[in-house]
C-alpha cells in the first residue's frame, strides 16, 4: 500500500521536502537509473525467466546484439531532455522496470485468477488517483490511451440516458449532441463517429482568447440544441488542451451541467497530473464535480507509454453493466473466490495490457511530494524559459503562458518591422517548417508547430520532462536562433 496525500507538519501545512533540490538542474540521475535498472532485470532474467536455469543455456544474445543497436541507433530518442515535440518524454526508471516486468510477465488483466497482483495493483492505484480528484468512492479502469478513454465515457454516458442501446442498437434513440470546445482533443469527433452519434452533432463552444470553453455560450447551444429536438447527453471539457495548454473553468461549467442534466466528462489526459501540486492544482477546481476523468499519467509524470487512466465518480457498477458480454468461459460466477475481482468485463477488451505497474512502482518510488516537485519543476522552467523570450528579440508569444505549452513565432531579422506587408502572414507561415526541417535533419532538437484557427503555423514547445535543465532551456532558444537568423 502506497502513500497518496503530500508530508504534512502537525498544523497541517504541506512539508518541504528534506532534499529539495535546484529546480534548474536535472531530477533525475542517469547513472543511478542505469544502475537501478541493471539489477533489475538482473531479477528479472534470473527468477523470473530462469527460474534457477543457466541463463546463457536459456538465451544466447550475441547473435541479437548487433540488429538491436542499429533499430536503437536508427530510431528518435525521446529520452533525450531537447525532445520537446510532444506531450510524452523523458525517462523514469522506476517505472521502465515496471515496464519491463510487465512484458517478462505478459499478464492478461481479465480475471484475478490469472493476475491476482495486478488486479489488486490496478484497484488501489484507481483509488489513489481517484482520492487525488476529489472523490472517496468510485470506479475506473486503465485504458489503451486518453482517446480511448474519452469514448469510454461517451458511451457510458449514452449507456446511462439510453441503457437500451446495448441490445437494441441506435436506430432505437433520439439525435443525441455532444458539447465540446474547437481546442479539445479530435478523439471527441473520433468517439462519435466511432459510436455512431456522428461528428455532425459534435457542437463547439466558443472559446476566449486563451482557449478556455466559454459557460455562457455552452448553456446557450445546449438550449438551441433541445429546440431543434436532439437531446444532449454530454459535456466533454478540456484540463490541458493539445495545443495551447488551457484549463477549461470546470465549476462553471459544471453549474451548466448539473442546471441540464448532463453527464461532465474531464479530459485531463494532458493536464491531469497538476492534481499532485498545492501550487497548481487550483487549475482544475471543480473537476470533483465531474461524472469521469481521463488522465494519462505517461505523459507529465512520464509513466512510459502507454499509462493511461479511466476515472469515475459512479458507484453502480455502471462500467461492467455497460460493457458486460458475461462470457461464461471466463467470468465463471461459482469461482472460489470473489468474482468482483473478476474486471475484465468492464473493460470493451479481452486482452488488456498491465498499466498500472509502471506507475504504482514510480509512485511507490519517489512519493506524491517527488511526483509534485516534478510539476512544479515544469512550471518554474517554463516560467524561465518566457522570460528569456522576452530578452530576445524575434520571439513573440501568442498569449500569456498558463501550462507547460510555450507557443510562439520566431520572426527571422529579415522580416522585423514589416508586420504591416501584405506578404508577411505567408512568409511567417514558412519560417517553422523550415527550422524544424533544419533542426531534424541536424539531429540537434525536436519541436512541434501548428497552425490554429486564423493564426499562422508558430512553434508549440512542451516542458515537463525531469530530465530538461535551464541549460537546456538556454539551448533551444540559441538553437532557433541559430536555425533561423537566415530566413
Amino acid at each position: 500500500m502506497f502513500v497518496y496525500a503530500f508530508p504534512t507538519t502537525a498544523d497541517g501545512q504541506v512539508k518541504e521536502p528534506a532534499n529539495l533540490r535546484d529546480l534548474g538542474e536535472p531530477l533525475i540521475d542517469h547513472s543511478e537509473g542505469q544502475l537501478f535498472l541493471n539489477e533489475a532485470f538482473k531479477i528479472m532474467m534470473e527468477e523470473v525467466l530462469c527460474k534457477g536455469t543457466d541463463v546463457k543455456q536459456k538465451v544466447s544474445h550475441k547473435s541479437l546484439t548487433s540488429p538491436l543497436c542499429e533499430i536503437a541507433v536508427s530510431s528518435l530518442n525521446k529520452c533525450h531532455p531537447r525532445f520537446f515535440n510532444q506531450q510524452f518524454g523523458g525517462v523514469d526508471y522506476h517505472a521502465l522496470a515496471g515496464r519491463f516486468l510487465t512484458e517478462t510477465l505478459n499478464t492478461n488483466l481479465f480475471t484475478y485468477e490469472v493476475a491476482p497482483v495486478f488486479v489488486l495493483m490496478e484497484t488501489e492505484v484507481l483509488r489513489g488517483l481517484r482520492q487525488l480528484v476529489g472523490w472517496t468512492e468510485g470506479d475506473g479502469i486503465f485504458c489503451p490511451g486518453g482517446s480511448t478513454s474519452n469514448m469510454y465515457a461517451m458511451n457510458l454516458a449514452r449507456y446511462r440516458l439510453f441503457p437500451e442501446v446495448k441490445s437494441q442498437g441506435v436506430w432505437s434513440l433520439p439525435r443525441l449532441t455532444i458539447f465540446t470546445s474547437p481546442e479539445s482533443h479530435y478523439s471527441v469527433k473520433k468517439g462519435a463517429a466511432f459510436l455512431g452519434i456522428g461528428t455532425d452533432n459534435v457542437i463547439l463552444v466558443k472559446v476566449d482568447d486563451g482557449g478556455h470553453m466559454i459557460p455562457e455560450d455552452l448553456d446557450t447551444k445546449i438550449n438551441v440544441a433541445k429546440s431543434l429536438g436532439a437531446v444532449p447527453f454530454l459535456v466533454s471539457c478540456t484540463s490541458g488542451t493539445t495545443v495551447q495548454g488551457a484549463f477549461d473553468p470546470l465549476d462553471r461549467i459544471a453549474d451548466v451541467c448539473e442546471k441540464h442534466k448532463l453527464w461532465m466528462h474531464v479530459d485531463a489526459a494532458w493536464g491531469g497530473s497538476v492534481l499532485f501540486s498545492e501550487q497548481h492544482r487550483h487549475l482544475m477546481k471543480g473537476v470533483d464535480r465531474a461524472n469521469s476523468v481521463a488522465w494519462n499519467p505517461h505523459k507529465m509524470l512520464i509513466a512510459g507509454l502507454q499509462c493511461s487512466a479511466l476515472l469515475l465518480q459512479d458507484t453502480t457498477n455502471l462500467l461492467k453493466r455497460c460493457h458486460s458480454a458475461n462470457a461464461t468461459y471466463l467470468f465463471q460466477q461459482d469461482k472460489f473466490y470473489d468474482v468482483n475481482l473478476d474486471v475484465g468485463d468492464k473493460s470493451v477488451q479481452c486482452s488488456r495490457k498491465v498499466d498500472c505497474l509502471k506507475l504504482w512502482l514510480m509512485w511507490k518510488a519517489v512519493g506524491s511530494t517527488g511526483l509534485a516537485e516534478r510539476v512544479d519543476k515544469a512550471f518554474f522552467l517554463v516560467r524561465y524559459l518566457v522570460e528569456q523570450m522576452k530578452k530576445r528579440e524575434g520571439f513573440h508569444l501568442l498569449r500569456d503562458v498558463k501550462y507547460v505549452n510555450v507557443c510562439f513565432w520566431f520572426i527571422p531579422p529579415s522580416m522585423r518591422g514589416k508586420e504591416g506587408n501584405a506578404d508577411y502572414q505567408d512568409r511567417l507561415a514558412k519560417v517553422a517548417p523550415v527550422i524544424k526541417e533544419r533542426m531534424m535533419k541536424q539531429g540537434t532538437m525536436m519541436v512541434g508547430y501548428q497552425p490554429l484557427g486564423n493564426k499562422v503555423n508558430f512553434f508549440r514547445v512542451i516542458v515537463f520532462s525531469p530530465l530538461v535543465s535551464q541549460k537546456d532551456m538556454d539551448f533551444f532558444l540559441d538553437e532557433i536562433e541559430r536555425l533561423g537568423n537566415d530566413l
